[in-house]
């Protein structure tokens, strides 16, 4: 744990011109008196680490000192095409192996460009999650992302999705897991079963077990792509209804932000020209009919549902009692 401790401080006075107490102290979490320490210790074992002292003091290398320590080892380089997305990393259980490569990687680069990562993490953020979404990482992430890592097969205990039955089901399946897959705040694992690719939710695992053998992974399985076409099934396999709708101009602008945009783009396509009003009838597939009364009334007057009927009732009593409100 020292060890690895002082190797980072050196790589860290490696990066910069010099660093405070605190600043040290702040990086490796640790107290100032242990900085001090290290610093000594550093320092007898033949690193040239020079302290100033006072306000403006700190701590450098001198002498042009370069320590070699800068090879990235699979797993730190595996986590660094990962440092864009810090929180997905803190929750895989990776945050420290990408903070030791990002280190590396600055120690080996020129000094003019040493800044370069924080430029960068100044000018860009991704923020995976979906609005008012808080994300709760599944506990059991960080075992199954080991075993992600290592080839490893899994034996693991799933509670089915689905209905009410569903949900009170566990089943028992040994995985090979491919790869992890983080949408809206909502992680998913792509796995391989009984010689079939399936897509599994983590927060519905009850347990996870690494088994001791290893599975050949197929180099020609591309999870970017296996997960775009997995996740256009899934979202088509939702669309369970078909409602009539008219729609204006305007509307036909919005209905591709009230649900499905694949759905409604491929609905307009096949929907006759406007007439004279300049409205179009379209049918379009959806959820179901409850989703479909919550979706579509946000276009208010840019959209006339024209059938179902139960549908189009609920309509009228909803613009009823909107004019009643507005009267």
């Amino acid at each position: 744990m020292r060890a690895a401790r002082l190797i980072k401080m050196v790589l860290l006075l490696q990066s910069r011109p010099a660093m405070t107490a605190a600043e040290l102290a702040a990086e490796l979490e640790v107290s100032e008196r242990t900085v001090t320490r290290d610093a000594q210790a550093l320092s007898e074992a033949g690193v040239p680490v020079w302290a100033e002292r006072g306000r403006a003091g700190g701590y450098r290398l001198v002498g042009g000192y370069r320590t070699r320590l800068t090879g990235l080892d699979r797993g730190e380089a595996e986590a660094l095409f990962l440092s864009g997305l810090p929180s997905a990393l803190r929750e895989m259980g990776l945050e420290d192996a990408a903070s030791a490569a990002r280190l590396k990687v600055s120690a080996a680069l020129l000094p003019s460009l040493r800044d370069a990562s924080a430029s960068a993490a100044r000018r860009f953020h991704l923020d995976a999650p979906s609005w008012y979404h808080e994300p709760e990482p599944p506990g059991l992430l960080p075992v199954v992302a080991d075993a992600v890592w290592d080839d490893r097969l899994l034996q693991v205990r799933y509670r089915k999705g689905g209905g009410r039955e569903h949900r009170r089901t566990e089943v028992a399946r040994e995985l090979a897991p491919y790869g992890l897959v983080l949408k809206a705040g909502v992680w998913y694992l792509c796995a391989e079963v009984a010689d079939d690719f399936r897509v599994y939710r983590i927060d519905r695992f009850t347990s996870v077990e690494p088994a001791d053998e290893r599975f050949e992974r197929d180099e020609t399985f591309d999870l970017p792509a296996f997960w775009e076409a997995r996740a256009a099934e899934f979202a088509r396999s939702l669309l369970r209804t078909e409602v009539t709708v008219r729609v204006s101009e305007s509307g036909a602008r919005q209905l591709a932000y009230t649900g499905d945009r694949a759905a409604a783009a491929e609905a307009l396509a096949k929907a006759p020209p406007a007439g004279p009003d300049g409205w179009r009838t379209v049918t379009l597939p959806v959820e179901s009919l409850d989703v479909a009364y919550g979706q579509l009334l946000s276009l208010g007057p840019e959209l006339e549902v024209v059938a179902p009927e139960e549908l189009r009732s609920r309509f009228a009593g909803a613009v009823e009692r909107l004019s009643d409100l507005y009267r």
